[in-house]
């Protein structure tokens, strides 16, 4: 969400969709904070720069667990949704701000996060605002939910649909890193890389949410969009057991230093 790609004009393009990413969006399974503590040293006196924040989901995370945040964040509709969310914690606070232009103080966060971020940066400028605002051996973590693709009837169909009635699915999906790409973006720094399995039980109703909290789910007005819904509507009725179908995710880290 950081910083603009064209066509996909990343800081606007879910402007329109902040409602059904606050509510509907996944956060992260509890176990990659413990691998941050455990296996990284991170500690809740950290100063924490959440760049990419959206609406505050990984924000939360570190709050909850008593570290102080700064949201960078440059989507004003979702950083309004994040300070609306999160104003009562006074170890909080939102900046207008890209991936590659914090705002943000030399060397004054120890630690810079990037959740379901990293893909809309400009890689090798994120890497120089990094290293300019972080504290000497601060770190970086980055890490996205990873949709399974694969694995059951409801997540197959999902993707299926996806590439049926997204509008620009293809050019998203090819942005995301892969394991080899965040190797090579650390280099020498890189201290470590998790995996955990995560995942959401939703009805339809959050179901739908989930979809168009999407950037590539067509508009209400598309002409996609009804068809999409419906097709949706068929694939819950196919594969829901008791109410619910399993939205599967891997949650992939990676840390390490700027060197």
């Amino acid at each position: 969400m950081a910083d603009v790609h064209p066509p996909l004009h990343a800081t606007a393009r879910f402007s329109d969709r902040v409602d059904d990413y606050v509510r509907y969006r996944p956060d992260y399974p509890p176990a990659l904070l413990d691998w941050l503590q455990r296996e990284q040293g991170v500690d809740a006196d950290w100063q924490v720069a959440d760049v990419g924040a959206g609406t505050g989901i990984s924000s939360r995370m570190f709050l909850d667990a008593g570290y102080p945040v700064i949201a960078v964040e440059p989507n004003a509709p979702m950083r309004r949704a994040a300070e609306g969310w999160l104003h009562a914690c006074k170890a909080f606070r939102a900046v207008d701000g890209r991936a590659d232009a914090t705002g943000l103080a030399d060397a004054s966060v120890d630690l810079v996060t990037v959740a379901q971020a990293f893909h809309w940066f400009d890689e090798d400028a994120a890497r120089r605002e990094f290293a300019r605002i972080l504290r000497p051996g601060g770190l970086v973590a980055i890490w996205w939910n990873s949709r399974r693709l694969s694995g059951t009837r409801f997540l197959e169909g999902y993707e299926a649909l996806l590439q049926t009635f997204g509008t620009d699915y293809a050019s998203v999906a090819e942005r995301y890193a892969d394991d080899g790409r965040m190797r090579a973006w650390f280099g020498a720094g890189l201290r470590g890389s998790a995996c955990f399995a995560h995942g959401q039980q939703l009805d339809f109703e959050a179901l739908r949410g989930r979809l168009m909290s999407s950037s590539y789910a067509p508009p209400v007005g598309h002409p996609q969009h009804e068809p999409m819904l419906q097709a949706l509507r068929e694939l819950f009725d196919r594969c829901a057991e008791r109410g619910t179908v399993s939205f599967d995710y891997d949650t992939r880290i990676f840390a390490g230093q700027l060197v």
